[in-house]
């Protein structure tokens, strides 16, 4: 039986699952015109905040700017470093550089793909004024060797959670740890809102600056100067920037959050499926997670060996395509790009196991929206193309 796909059938990688009470809410927005931010995101941060079990919470519009304030929030600039992984998404580095400070990178563990703990301390310098450690593909980090070195070094620790919403390591949330744990709900996440992020802390003073930073600078609850209690006039009290939340945005983030246990359990169902249905195929699946690890299974990445699979990395990406399943790369290491390289001297064979990863690596369909063809498809996909790979 053949595995391709119609054209109009085509399977878009990470499209997300979007359920009428979403609709509703957003036509609610638009119907009572309060579009910006305003009471709706202000119920998104304090559902997230009972979520994530933190007194504190931050709603921005994108992952990048969550990242960004907190760097500032933790007073890092010109002169600092940073040590973070060079296996993750651009804005990971490029927050650091718009901070004003120094990305510093340690490779990666080539079975967990994230920041290996075991280097971090060659890497520590007097400039060093924190550790911003990624869990990636919803795989949460070693995080009692991190903070233990962030302790004995008095290191700020802000957690890149963009994949790790579900994620706990023994028992505790990811992005509970540090001094700042920052979310993404970009449209491919395992909840969305189109764009937008969180920032969570447990600190007070800190999460009332961010707040601030986030508006322009202006005073707390600038955003109900224009309420039915009648103008209210705000003050500048620092140079920030426009990475609030919009209300339209948190209509869809608030029924999202509802049902983000039922996600993660089809995602883990799936990540199941594909588990079993791989595991005599030359690829190389995502490691077995310990015991004290609940990932949030937000991407299934295998590895593509040319030598093992008799194809490589991006012949595969395009056979898939013909197939009309769509996957992704996550992703090529930073060093792999002319800017850092031109920039900071990066060189990608200096972190051999995030650039092998970075060059093999391929991200399968995970999606709550998924149905039981569209998973047997992608199987059916895969293991067609192997095959004829193999004759």
């Amino acid at each position: 039986m053949s595995s391709i796909r119609s054209k109009k059938n085509f399977l878009v990688f990470g499209s997300p699952y979007i359920g009428e009470e979403e609709i509703q809410e957003v036509i609610h927005s638009l119907r009572t015109c309060w579009l910006g931010t305003g009471p709706k995101v202000a119920q998104f941060e304090e559902n997230f905040k009972q979520f994530k079990k933190i007194p504190y919470a931050i709603a921005v519009n994108s992952c990048t700017a969550a990242l960004h304030l907190s760097l500032i929030a933790a007073d890092i600039g010109p002169g600092d470093e940073v040590i973070t992984t060079p296996l993750t998404f651009c804005a990971t580095i490029n927050a650091i550089i718009h901070a004003g400070a120094t990305p510093v990178l340690v490779d990666v563990d080539k079975k967990t793909f994230n920041l290996n703990p075991d280097l971090i301390e060659e890497k520590i310098t007097p400039k060093t004024k924190a550790i911003l450690p990624v869990h990636f593909a919803g795989r949460p980090c070693e995080m009692d060797k991190i903070l233990s070195l962030a302790k004995k070094y008095n290191l700020k620790v802000i957690e890149d959670c963009a994949h790790a919403i579900e994620a706990e390591y023994k028992n505790k949330p990811c992005g509970t740890f540090g001094d700042f744990g920052c979310f993404s709900f970009y449209v491919t996440k395992n909840i969305i809102t189109g764009e937008g992020g969180m920032i969570i802390t447990h600190h007070s003073q800190l999460a009332k600056r961010i707040k601030i930073l986030a508006l322009h600078g202006m005073s707390a609850d600038a955003w109900r100067r224009f309420s039915d209690e009648g103008y209210k006039h705000y003050m500048v009290v620092e140079c920030g920037y426009k990475y609030n939340m919009m209300d339209i945005q948190a209509a869809i983030g608030i029924h999202q959050l509802k049902r983000v246990n039922i996600f993660w359990k089809k995602r883990k169902k799936i990540w199941e499926i594909y588990l079993d249905a791989f595991s005599d195929l030359p690829i190389t699946l995502p490691s077995p997670f310990p015991d004290y690890i609940k990932p949030a299974y937000h991407l299934f990445t295998i590895l593509i060996d040319e030598k093992k699979a008799n194809i490589n990395r991006d012949n595969f990406l395009n056979a898939l395509n013909k197939h009309n399943i769509g996957s992704g790369v996550h992703y090529l290491s930073i060093p792999e790009h002319p800017f850092y390289q031109q920039k900071f001297g990066w060189k990608p064979e200096d972190y051999p196991n995030a650039m092998t990863i970075g060059r093999q690596t391929l991200s399968l369909p995970l999606s709550a929206k998924l149905t039981d063809k569209d998973i047997n498809d992608v199987i059916l996909a895969v293991k067609t193309i192997l095959k004829e790979c193999k004759c």
